[in-house]
């Protein structure tokens, strides 16, 4: 069958078309965020995210690595001074919808700008060991002062007790994965917290009303964010919005 050369214009058209489709990144679809925000835990830097940020970066994800001092004021100072305007600077920058992944204490302080409509919900987000219901270390050494020296205002806001932030934020209301450890580098800590833990939060302590998914890892609280199977679940779930089975 002879084709004439309109046709055959039009198919290689066509085939050019779909070819470069599919090399678009799906971290840069539409239905996908622009950005991803890394928020790290309590007396933390932003050098502890950065394998993580890498590995956002390597899939296509515009990054947003933010450095806060999480041991110098409480959770509300912390989220509405020093996180939240950094957030909503990045969101208009990239023009478009937010992820994000946070660790430990960075997971509250997400969860508290949500419900204080200080910046939007994500789009998704990934939480890596996440006191949600609190800790019990905060329960049993909060009081001494060589804990609160270390850990500072917002370290002593993560208890188990009503009257802590964890039990004063709502159920979360955006895609939420959370990620877990059960492995302890810190077992005198391990002894304060009932159940399986990561040194520093009971695996059932991580877990919050109105998440997507949960998965438990055989990794530490300290270094979670740098486990390899950490970083492909969370690529995973910014992608699919479930973690593998």
């Amino acid at each position: 069958m002879k084709f004439g050369i309109p046709v055959l214009l039009a198919v290689l058209f066509f085939s050019s078309t779909v070819s470069a489709g599919l090399k678009e990144t799906k971290a840069t679809a539409p239905d996908h965020p622009r950005g991803v925000v890394l928020i790290h835990g309590l007396a933390r830097s932003a050098s502890s995210m950065k394998k993580m940020e890498k590995a956002l970066q390597s899939a296509g994800y515009q990054t947003l690595n933010i450095d806060y001092p999480s041991t110098e004021y409480p959770v509300e100072i912390l989220c509405r001074d020093h996180v939240a305007p950094k957030v909503n600077a990045f969101y208009k920058s990239t023009g478009g919808s937010l992820a994000f992944v946070t660790h430990s204490m960075g997971g509250i302080l997400l969860r508290y700008m949500v419900e204080h409509a200080l910046i939007d919900a994500p789009y998704r987000a990934v939480m890596l060991s996440p006191p949600n219901q609190g800790s019990e270390v905060v329960d049993k050494l909060g009081n001494l002062s060589l804990f609160q020296a270390i850990n500072g205002p917002a370290g002593n806001q993560l208890g188990t007790g009503p009257d802590q932030i964890p039990a004063q934020l709502g159920p979360v209301t955006f895609s939420l994965g959370v990620l877990i450890g059960t492995r302890s580098i810190n077992l005198i800590l391990s002894v304060l917290i009932p159940g399986p833990d990561d040194g520093k939060v009971a695996v059932d302590k991580a877990r919050v009303t109105g998440m997507t998914d949960f998965r438990t890892l055989p990794a530490t609280h300290p270094f979670i964010m740098k486990n390899k199977t950490a970083m492909e679940e969370t690529l995973r779930f910014l992608e699919k919005g479930r973690f593998s089975k």
